[in-house]
């Protein structure tokens, strides 16, 4: 028999320390070399770094990012922790016994598997890709400045790294983010419990967004948007393939587009 109220309680489990520890990530992610030369610890809010991941200061000093750990040791501990948790959501649905179509895998409904979720995927990954590169380039207009740090920590110098980043890494954060934000948070209860999935594609995407805040003001704002965005796929289409592919091709052009041919769109 389904135990929702229990899968349902995991989720807030795992939800609740996913913003923690994303919030821990924002706080503290580099070091900053005073013009004294003391050291000190630096938040992500405060460092800007440009293509050799140091940036000055105006006091004298320098910005510098956990760089003694290496790229592929950053995306490498990303995957974990993203793997932990999706772990652990898999292992609660199995245990409650949640039916899949309540997560989005759904053969009764055409758009919900195969090919046409597919192609739903691709065209909204690249749509939603491009409307939230122009929001983020608008952002600075409102007086919202973006920060792209935590992109610039993560993009690769190597074709090993690169391979880690879209073949292992964006996969299983796309994958890890649409089972908790939309399959888990919006697909179940709204199955379960009858609730409005629309209602819950609301409160979903606002805690999408602030476990984005090492992107800023502005990337939360985006984020959340994008969020509701890719919510209302999953709810148009039952499906959770869709939702993961567009996902991952949001991240992937930005990291290709932005992070490799350092391609702004303005």
């Amino acid at each position: 028999m389904t135990d929702w109220a229990a899968f349902v309680g995991l989720t807030v489990v795992v939800l609740c320390s996913l913003l923690v520890l994303a919030r821990l990530s924002q706080e503290s992610v580099g070091t900053v070399t005073r013009a004294d030369g003391s050291v000190g610890s630096v938040s992500l809010t405060e460092f800007d770094p440009p293509s050799d991941r140091a940036a000055s200061r105006a006091d004298g000093g320098t910005l510098t990012p956990p760089s003694e750990y290496g790229t592929g040791t950053l995306l490498v501990n990303v995957a974990l922790s993203q793997g932990v948790f999706a772990a652990a959501l898999v292992a609660a649905a199995w245990y409650t016994q949640i039916p899949l179509p309540a997560l989005g895998v759904d053969p009764a409904v055409p758009l919900s598997t195969g090919l046409p979720a597919l192609g739903v995927g691709v065209a909204a990954g690249v749509g939603l890709y491009l409307l939230n590169a122009l929001g983020a380039a608008s952002a600075p207009a409102f007086g919202i400045e973006a920060d792209d740090t935590l992109r610039e920590l993560l993009t690769p110098e190597s074709p090993g790294g690169w391979v880690l980043l879209l073949g292992g890494v964006l996969p299983l954060i796309a994958g890890f983010e649409e089972l908790l934000f939309r399959a888990a948070l919006v697909g179940v209860p709204a199955v379960g419990f009858g609730l409005s999935p629309w209602l819950l594609a609301v409160g979903a995407s606002v805690a999408f967004a602030f476990g984005h805040g090492a992107q800023g003001r502005a990337g939360i704002v985006v984020t959340g948007v994008l969020g509701f965005a890719l919510a209302a796929v999953f709810v148009v289409t039952n499906s959770f393939l869709a939702v993961v592919v567009a996902h991952y091709l949001v991240n992937a052009l930005e990291f290709v587009v932005g992070g490799y041919f350092e391609v702004e769109l303005a």
